[in-house]
């Protein structure tokens, strides 16, 4: 089975957040990175850096987490991200074998 990812992706000035959840994260930072989604919210506001992300085994755990996190507030996601990455580094680089 493969491993499911949630994350978290931000634009150049980390003004907007977007958590998704996804079994290919390179593949669908990619996607968002190249705006494959013509009117979706991140393409609207330039959503493309990837700053933060967890890896799961069970996709119904990934989902919750998901949810979990999406019903944060803005004040928890952002102190979510800072806990691993204080400095807001695109992580993509991290993630592409």
């Amino acid at each position: 089975m493969k491993p499911m990812y949630i994350y978290i992706i931000t634009n150049e000035y980390n003004t907007v957040l977007y958590t998704g959840v996804t079994n290919d994260l390179p593949k669908r930072v990619w996607a968002h990175r190249k705006k494959y989604s013509e009117k979706g919210f991140t393409t609207q506001y330039n959503v493309n850096k990837l700053v933060y992300y967890e890896v799961f085994e069970d996709p119904y755990e990934a989902i919750k987490r998901e949810k979990q996190i999406k019903g944060g507030s803005r004040a928890k996601k952002i102190n979510l991200i800072k806990s691993l990455n204080p400095e807001y580094k695109d992580l993509f680089a991290e993630i592409v074998w």
